[in-house]
């Protein structure tokens, strides 16, 4: 009697599954394609298609075909699997008790999982596949969207303005990430090395000190640099005051004026959770390395470079890469501190923006959606190849047992 339910059950889901290939499955993977074949236009009252929609539908589609072939292939396989071993097929009610008992995980993830798709998977498969098109500027529904292969890439880095202002902003981002992680990872660890110290007073008062600038919201940190360095801030003020002129700190010819206080912003903003990080490692660290490293006439500069620094290194490598990362995509700063600027030289972009800004100028801004999602992707194959280059060749990978 199972047996009969459960083969029920698998005709069923199979009638269901090619009534939704008739309807509408075979509709939407086709029109994924085609991304529509009739231009909309209100003034004659023709609906027509809209691309970005048939996308995502052909999107929705392809998940669904692929996840219903899984399913009907892998039991399948384990019926004739089973009927292969002389075992008989696993019923209908021993199915449901292995996924209330040893199965349950499947069960309990499976509303999780299919948030993440909805919410995470589609829209990145949507945000890639933009790449590849022409949508943005006037080519946005009811227009017809068209695919384009890598001509957006190639526009980027190839052809025109679009190939100088990227590399120059390429350039200036690369020196950012690197000095803006260099000057957060080193303040704090300086700072936690002068507050470990035995003739430190006070030290509960110096730790919680910083931690009150991490406490605060950045944007309201970026706001408060932003009029202090600005012409009517108190900067300004005492420098009109002592018979100067006031500085356009962040002015659009404001130049290498800008990235310093974007610099100086962001090391203030992150010093406090590096010198946490770096003050919990400093307290781990065996007493007995150093007094051995005394007595063998090591000084302290010796014994920092070749006890401190390579433990502390060691231990946060993850840390220094994700904060690396994290810096080369730091939106906020330049866009609260110099939002909205132009320069001369750059197509849609300051001399201090980031890739990350640029993107959002070209997309949000200007509604160069296909350029802005090509962006994106240039973003994240180079963060990723600097990333996992830099993590194979450390030692917290070559040498995972080394301060075990």
């Amino acid at each position: 009697m199972e047996r009969i339910v459960k083969r029920v059950l698998y005709i069923c889901s199979l009638c269901i599954f090619v009534y939704y290939l008739a309807a509408e499955g075979i509709a939407d993977v086709t029109g994924f394609f085609t991304l529509g074949t009739e231009e909309g236009n209100a003034w004659l009252g023709i609906e027509g298609d809209n691309s970005v929609i048939m996308m995502l539908k052909g999107i929705l589609a392809f998940i669904i075909i692929i996840l219903y072939a899984s399913f009907m292939i892998v039991n399948v396989k384990r019926d004739i699997q089973r009927s292969r071993n002389g075992e008989k097929p696993i019923g209908v009610r021993a199915a449901i008790a292995r996924y209330v008992d040893k199965k349950f995980y499947v069960v309990a993830l499976a509303l999780p999982v299919i948030g993440v798709c909805i919410f995470n998977i589609i829209p990145i498969i949507f945000m890639i596949l933009i790449a590849f098109t022409n949508y943005g500027g006037e080519i946005v529904p009811p227009k017809l969207v068209d695919w384009v292969g890598f001509q957006n890439f190639k526009r980027i880095l190839v052809l025109g303005e679009l190939k100088d202002t990227f590399f120059k902003i390429l350039g200036w981002n690369i020196v950012w990430a690197v000095l803006a992680t260099l000057c957060s990872y080193f303040g704090g660890l300086g700072l936690a090395l002068l507050l470990n110290k035995k003739c430190v007073k006070g030290k509960t008062f110096w730790r919680a000190f910083p931690i009150l600038a991490y406490a605060l919201p950045g944007f309201i940190t970026l706001l408060a640099f932003k009029f202090m360095f600005s012409y009517g801030g108190p900067i300004n003020y005492y420098i009109t005051q002592a018979g100067g002129k006031a500085v356009g700190f962040l002015d659009i010819d404001a130049g290498i004026k800008a990235k310093l206080i974007g610099l100086c912003v962001n090391t203030w903003i992150s010093v406090p959770s590096s010198m946490l990080l770096a003050t919990g490692i400093l307290s781990n660290m065996n007493g007995e390395l150093y007094e051995a490293a005394s007595i063998d006439g090591a000084t302290r500069w010796k014994q920092f470079t070749k006890i401190t620094l390579p433990f502390v290194i060691f231990s946060t490598t993850p840390v220094l890469i994700t904060s690396f990362v994290g810096n080369f995509n730091n939106f906020g700063i330049f866009y609260f501190l110099r939002g909205g600027l132009y320069c001369d030289g750059y197509f849609l972009a300051s001399d201090t923006d980031l890739l990350i800004n640029w993107l959002y100028n070209m997309s949000i801004d200007n509604n160069y959606y296909a350029i802005g999602a090509a962006i994106s992707l240039v973003i994240f194959v180079i963060t990723s190849a600097i990333s996992l280059t830099a993590y194979v060749r450390s030692s917290a990978f070559k040498k995972e047992d080394t301060f075990r």
